[in-house]
């Protein structure tokens, strides 16, 4: 008579937390054990699985139980939920600024050339934007026939900034003044009065420091400073200006900088060209015709993609993607375009790297002075002066370890940040010349033979290219 097994003896099954798969183990080992399937179904029974049972796992372990021993086999897999979609915020005003800036056609027919830019003002009491609440998800279904609850949405908050008013129920929220809304830092939404100058900031204006949006209709000269807390519009060219805005700037024409001024936006900078200027953007830098000699930085991208769509010298830098038409020239021009990190991140890391050179120089300057005194001190010739000295110089040997070991830790840690840059991307819709550099997270790659059509991104720890569709 064969001998009668009790599976639970033998076996023992493991369930997920959210019960979504179940696997059988053995917990002891016999020669010569076996069972049937349905002995295996009436042990599931008896443990509560009853859902996605893969019988097919459960008959090869049947037929040839030696085989799992010192297996986890998967024995029931559920149906896992599907997450509800988060809520957003709908704005009411389109935010976006049109790269076209055509004059201004009156309903007469006649067209007004001072009229190059359209802002989008709103009134006191107008709804801005609605938040749209979460959608639901699907409930999944775990091995013990349990309904799994789905991961639901997460609700949006009105970012507000200044002037603006939201409902008590947080469903809506309104501009409390008369001006133009305006996104800044973090996405906030504001309403701004305008302050207009109708001509070039020049010595007839001086320096603008405006709580709102600035419109120049006009040049703004070398030498000179705008500063705005809403965005700046200028229907004209910038020289080497400082122009700062928590908003976006927007310019006609171009930037000539002659590296003596910049150009600061807590969102987007848009303009025609840019030539030797230094431009930091929060967000994008999007340029129709060219860069060149210029130092830029944008938190997400910098784009060139129009007829001429030229980068040329200097060092472009971006959170998420560079795109242009061209990049470098025959002349193989050095060419920096770097993606995959927030500029100041990356600059931040350059900066603390040649801080531990430093540090490691004085530290070595500072460890030589000790072992001179310490052995002065074992010749009992250390002074009252060398001995103040002394306990200085260990002080100070202590606190510059320390921080060396703090800007290690910092290091690692933006290192860390460099290496997830899967989505990073340099694309190339023209020609990328020899003379170019590409540096995606930690990696870098110079091109030295042009090539075409091409897309640059980080894959299994190198940059990789592909033919760009």
């Amino acid at each position: 008579m064969e001998q009668a097994y009790v599976l639970d003896q033998f076996l023992s099954i493991t369930i997920a937390p959210d019960k979504s798969v179940a696997y059988l183990e053995f917990s002891r080992h016999e020669e010569g054990f076996h069972c049937s399937l349905q002995d295996l179904e009436s042990y599931l029974e008896k443990h509560s699985i009853c859902y996605g049972i893969k019988r097919q796992a459960l008959q090869q372990l049947a037929d040839s139980p030696d085989k799992f021993f010192f297996a986890k086999t998967l024995i029931a897999e559920g149906v896992a939920p599907i997450s509800g979609k988060d809520g957003y915020i709908r704005m009411t005003e389109d935010m976006s600024q049109s790269d076209e800036h055509r004059p201004l056609k009156t309903q007469d027919g006649k067209v007004d050339y001072k009229e190059l830019i359209r802002l989008t003002n709103v009134r006191k009491g107008q709804l801005l934007a609605e938040r749209i609440d979460p959608a639901p998800g699907v409930p999944g279904t775990g091995v013990t026939g349990e309904e799994i609850p789905f991961p639901a949405g997460k609700v949006a908050r009105f970012k507000a900034g200044k002037n603006v008013v939201v409902h008590p129920e947080g469903s809506a929220l309104y501009a409390a003044i008369d001006g133009m809304v305006t996104m800044t830092d973090e996405d906030k939404i504001n309403v701004f009065p305008v302050y207009e100058v109708n001509g070039d900031v020049d010595y007839s204006i001086g320096n603008i420091n405006f709580v709102g949006t600035v419109v120049i209709r006009g040049n703004v000269l070398t030498g000179f400073r705008v500063k705005a807390d809403g965005d700046i519009r200028v229907v004209g060219g910038v020289e080497g200006a400082e122009l700062d805005a928590a908003g976006s700037i927007e310019i006609t024409g171009g930037i000539i900088g002659y590296h003596k001024g910049w150009v600061k936006a807590g969102h987007n900078v848009k303009c025609s060209f840019i030539q030797d200027g230094n431009v930091t953007a929060a967000a994008d830098i999007i340029v129709s015709q060219s860069i060149m000699h210029s130092n830029l930085r944008a938190g997400k991208q910098v784009l060139c993609n129009g007829a001429k769509g030229l980068i040329v010298g200097g060092s472009i830098q971006a959170g998420e993607k560079v795109a242009a038409r061209t990049i470098g020239n025959t002349m193989s021009t050095a060419t920096s375009i770097e993606v995959g990190v927030l500029p100041e991140l990356r600059n931040e890391l350059t900066e603390l790297r040649n801080l531990l050179k430093e540090q490691k120089v004085s530290l070595d300057k500072t460890s030589k002075a000790l072992n001179f005194l310490d052995q002065i001190a074992a010749a009992g010739q250390l002074t009252p002066d060398k001995t103040a000295m002394r306990i200085k110089l260990k002080a100070t040997k202590v606190s510059t370890e320390r921080e060396q070991n703090e800007n290690r830790a910092r290091i690692l840690e933006i290192e860390r940040m460099l290496e997830d840059a899967d989505t990073a991307r340099v694309e190339v819709r023209s020609i990328i010349y020899s003379g170019s550099k590409i540096v995606i997270g930690r990696y870098t790659k110079y091109i030295k033979d042009s090539v075409q059509r091409m897309v640059f991104y980080h894959q299994d720890g190198d940059i990789t290219m592909s033919t760009l569709v």
